[in-house]
C-alpha cells in the first residue's frame, strides 16, 4: 500500500480545523487578548502537539515492528473512528463562546495537549494507518510531526483571527448544513479508502 497523501492531509486538516479544545480556546484567547498576547499559549499548544505526534509515531513504529498483526486492527479502528468523527462533524455547531477565559500561557497550552484526546487519537490514527508504510527513519518521523504541528498552528491562528467571522458565516442553518455535509462526506471517503487499502 502506498501512502495516500491526499487522504492523510484531508483527515488531518478536518481534525485540526474543526472545533475542538485547541481551536475553541484559541478563538476565545484571540478575541479577548489579541493575537500577540496569545502567542505564548499557542506556542505551548504547538510544543505539546509536536510532542504528542512524535510519541504517537514512535509508538506506531514499535507496534509495526514488534506486533505487526495489530496493524490491520488499528486500520479498522481508525476507519471506524473517522466515521464517528464524520457523524459528529455533520451535527457540529460553530457558535463559539466569546466569554473571556483567564489569560492562558505557555504551560496551559502544553498541558492541554496531554489532556486532549482529539490530538492523541489523531496521532495514533495517522501513524498507525495513513503513514504505516512510511519509512521509519528519524528524519521522516520528525518532519511529519512538524508538518502536522504547522497545520495545527495554522488552525489556531485562523480561529484566533477569524473565529468570530467563521462562526457568524456558519450561523445560518443552510450554510452550516452544507459545510458540515461536505466535511462529513470527505471523512467518509477517507474512511472507505483506508478500509479498501487493507485488501
Amino acid at each position: 500500500m502506498e501512502i495516500d497523501l491526499f487522504s492523510t492531509f484531508l483527515f488531518a486538516f478536518i481534525t485540526t480545523f474543526t472545533p475542538g479544545p485547541n481551536t475553541i480556546s484559541s478563538h476565545a484567547m484571540g478575541l479577548n487578548y489579541g493575537y500577540r498576547r496569545s502567542l505564548p499559549y499557542f506556542g505551548g499548544i504547538a510544543t505539546g502537539f509536536f510532542s504528542i505526534m512524535l510519541l504517537c509515531s514512535l509508538f506506531a513504529t514499535l507496534l509495526q515492528q514488534h506486533v505487526p498483526a495489530v496493524v490491520p486492527m488499528l486500520t479498522i479502528f481508525g476507519s471506524l473512528y473517522i466515521l464517528y468523527l464524520a457523524y459528529h462533524v455533520f451535527f457540529a455547531s460553530y457558535l463559539l463562546s466569546q466569554r473571556a477565559p483567564k489569560a492562558l500561557g505557555y504551560s496551559n497550552g502544553l498541558l492541554l495537549q496531554l489532556l486532549n484526546p482529539k490530538v492523541i487519537i489523531l496521532g495514533l490514527t495517522v501513524y498507525s494507518t495513513f503513514l504505516r508504510d512510511m519509512e521509519r527513519r528519524a528524519i521522516y518521523l520528525v518532519a511529519s510531526a512538524l508538518a502536522f504541528t504547522l497545520m495545527s498552528f495554522t488552525a489556531l491562528t485562523t480561529w484566533a483571527l477569524f473565529g468570530l467571522g467563521i462562526s457568524r458565516l456558519l450561523k445560518t442553518e443552510r450554510t452550516r448544513r452544507i459545510v458540515n455535509a461536505v466535511l462529513s462526506l470527505l471523512l467518509v471517503y477517507t474512511a472507505v479508502r483506508m478500509f479498501i487499502g487493507l485488501w
